[in-house]
């Protein structure tokens, strides 16, 4: 399947749009965060402390008398630059460009599932910077397997998680996590759509290079095809 019909087959996937927050939430309660390297604002805050960059968070959902933040998809962004794992001195192999949607709300907050799945894999990964407690699904709709990546999870979302497990959509699968365990970000879900695993193991790339990009916006398109924001 080509990645252009990959991308028409998740926007045909359900109406109305699926989500992995709690689904009593509306359109409205929802606002755009942009945290690219073209946002000004940003510029007066420490993207490298949690807290700070937090604060920021929850002051743009307030003022805009929101839930949840979401946004990121391809976005190229700088708060990556403080960890060694992602940073490096050639421009052009920095793992700087964002490949999911983020979900910018509270910690323990519920995640769903939004599909019929199987539990592929998962891990703690402990990286600075790094998912924290990731889940991944596999789905196999209408002859078409894919993936769905949830990372910056709580501790307890994996404890009792065994591969192969069968969920069904609309289940709650997880917890959101808090800085002490999420990679030391404030509090949010990394959702990534992966079309092809390459043999990854409860982790999948969720930042690129600008070398790589063209690979992994094919391989993970835009979620946004499926929650429709």
């Amino acid at each position: 399947m080509t990645p252009k019909a990959f991308s028409q087959f998740l926007s045909n996937l359900s109406n109305p749009p699926l989500h992995v927050l709690e689904p009593s939430m509306s359109k409205s309660d929802y606002v755009h965060l942009d945290l690219s390297v073209s946002n000004k604002s940003l510029e007066r805050v420490d993207v490298s402390s949690s807290e700070k960059l937090e604060l920021y968070i929850h002051n743009h959902k307030i003022s805009n008398k929101a839930k949840v933040a979401f946004g990121g998809y391809l976005e190229t962004r700088n708060i990556y630059q403080r960890s060694t794992y992602f940073k490096t001195s050639n421009p052009e192999t920095e793992r700087n460009i964002h490949l999911g949607l983020d979900l910018w709300i509270a910690a323990k907050s519920p995640v769903y599932t939004p599909l019929d799945g199987v539990v592929h894999s998962f891990k703690n990964n402990t990286n600075f910077g790094d998912y924290g407690q990731t889940i991944i699904l596999e789905h196999n709709i209408k002859g078409v397997c894919f993936y769905t990546l949830y990372g910056h999870l709580s501790l307890g979302s994996i404890e009792n998680l065994k591969v192969g497990e069968k969920v069904k959509q609309g289940d709650q699968i997880a917890t959101l996590g808090d800085a002490t365990v999420n990679g030391d970000y404030p509090p949010h879900l990394h959702f990534q759509i992966i079309k092809d695993m390459q043999n990854y193991v409860g982790d999948y790339p969720g930042v690129c290079s600008q070398q790589d990009l063209e690979f992994y916006s094919n391989n993970c398109p835009d979620p946004n095809l499926m929650f429709r924001l």
